[in-house]
């Protein structure tokens, strides 16, 4: 990981080597975002239970990063930080001062001559919404309330269902999200957020066919974030007698790691049970394969309109969720499954089938972009392009990666290990990921680990310096 002086210097010098701008056939780029996905959900990523046909494909035809994280949280809604960092490409603890009056990723691509346009979640400001795309589609909040039977499942006389869709939540009003009714006729047609997007973002890509100009599409999911709705259809794919616990699992999580009580922790009751833990994952998965087919829509669409052999797609998500591993539900903690993400990049002259091991961060798209468009990367971008190590001009980027949650978490991981620090309790685990890749047992009061202990000690102390962390560790 470099300090501030040396994201620039490298991102300098990897724009030196990109395309003219002015070049005749400009890339297109779609981007796709989803909401809560772990990297561990995605059946071509190793996860045998959950379908996500068109995630495989994508993984198939391009190159994908296996070790993508994003950099940290000043909130329990780690999905605001995690966008302020990718559309600014500014570093975790000087992104929320400087996002209102910095360069943003979809408005260095409008003032470029990109068609720009978003369609999904935001959960930024309006005002950097309004700078940053020159058309906007149905545009969400940051989540979907579906009221209070949502939580504390499985629970005696709870009659909640993911495919009732009087539950609202993620199943909306047509009337209300700008007239994409199937049947002109029907004001009161009812449909999933995720269909909603896709049919919006496809509009959007037949309409740039006709432009004949270079495209910036922003679509973002609301999914698989709670509430975890999808049609009857695909719920009934995943009986949860047949979800397999995580190994991981656990009934409670051994202390409180800081905002044990937060709102996602609610959707399960306390102890998490087997069959808590077993419905949740079986809807977690629902949400994603039916997600995962409107993705499909929307590709076959690229692919109808003649475009897809000039656009870049990539498909990631805000950062991960427990989803009961570790005995927790939520993101607000800095286990691989909440801080690791899918990273996907597919396109002209992206190698098919890739797959690249080395630590990066999420945040790292916007430089990424830039260079793979010909425009200049704005000197205020920190997280580096992608490029050299999907060239294979280099195999790393950063030696270890840093991430932190408000005042209860920080953590440094490397390839090989994980050391997660607690100082409002005053705990430290030391996690071996090579031999124990699902972070189950804590070797840091082991004394021979204690070099071991010392070493990412220093290495966190010093990300904290670099990167204008006043926390303590």
């Amino acid at each position: 990981m470099m300090h501030r002086r040396g994201f620039l210097k490298s991102a300098a010098a990897l724009s030196s080597t990109a395309v003219p701008a002015n070049q005749l056939v400009r890339p297109n780029f779609l981007f796709l975002i989803a909401d809560d996905l772990t990297f561990r959900a995605v059946h071509a990523l190793g996860n045998n239970e959950v379908q996500t046909p068109a995630i495989d494909r994508l993984i198939q035809q391009g190159c994908t990063f296996t070790h993508c994280f994003h950099q940290g949280s000043w909130s329990p809604a780690v999905c605001v930080p995690s966008r302020t960092m990718l559309n600014s490409g500014v570093t975790t603890f000087r992104a929320q001062s400087e996002f209102e009056h910095t360069p943003l990723w979809g408005g260095t691509f409008s003032n470029a001559g990109y068609d720009t346009f978003i369609t999904g979640k935001w959960h930024l400001s309006d005002a950097a919404l309004q700078r940053s795309f020159k058309e906007r589609g149905p545009v969400s909040p940051g989540m979907f309330e579906s009221g209070p039977d949502a939580y504390h499942r499985p629970s005696p006389g709870n009659t909640w269902t993911p495919w009732d869709t009087s539950r609202k939540g993620q199943w909306l009003p047509t009337n209300r999200w700008h007239a994409l009714k199937t049947n002109p006729d029907d004001r009161d047609e009812i449909r999933h957020s995720a269909a909603i997007w896709a049919e919006s973002a496809s509009q959007q890509i037949r309409l740039a066919a006709e432009r004949n100009h270079p495209f910036f599409l922003y679509v973002g999911f609301n999914s698989p974030h709670d509430p975890r709705q999808a049609p009857r259809e695909f719920v009934e794919r995943y009986p949860p007698k047949r979800i397999t616990l995580p190994p991981n699992y656990t009934p409670e999580h051994p202390f409180n790691q800081g905002d044990h009580q937060v709102r996602d922790e609610l959707l399960a009751p306390f102890p998490r049970t087997p069959e808590a833990v077993r419905l949740h994952r079986s809807e977690y998965y629902a949400h994603i394969t039916y997600m995962d087919a409107q993705i499909a829509r929307i590709l076959e669409t690229l692919n109808q309109s003649g475009q897809a052999s000039n656009t870049y797609v990539i498909f990631t998500s805000d950062h991960g969720l427990a989803v009961g591993e570790h005995g927790l539900l939520g993101k607000q903690n800095l286990y691989d499954h909440s801080v690791r993400m899918p990273y996907i990049i597919t396109g002209p002259g992206i190698p098919r089938g890739k797959r690249i091991d080395a630590l990066v961060y999420q945040h790292s798209t916007f430089a990424t972009t830039c260079e793979l468009a010909g425009i200049p990367i704005p000197k205020s971008v920190e997280f580096p392009s992608l490029l050299s190590l999907i060239k294979g001009e280099s195999s790393t980027q950063n030696d270890a990666v840093f991430c932190w949650y408000r005042k209860f978490q920080r953590s440094v991981r490397t390839q090989e290990y994980k050391l997660i620090v607690y100082p409002e309790v005053r705990m430290t685990q030391l996690f071996n990921l090579t031999a124990d890749p699902w972070e189950t047992v804590n070797l840091a009061a082991k004394p021979e680990f204690s070099a071991t202990k010392t070493h990412l000690l220093d290495r966190l102390r010093r990300f904290q310096h670099d990167l204008g962390d006043a926390g303590q560790a």
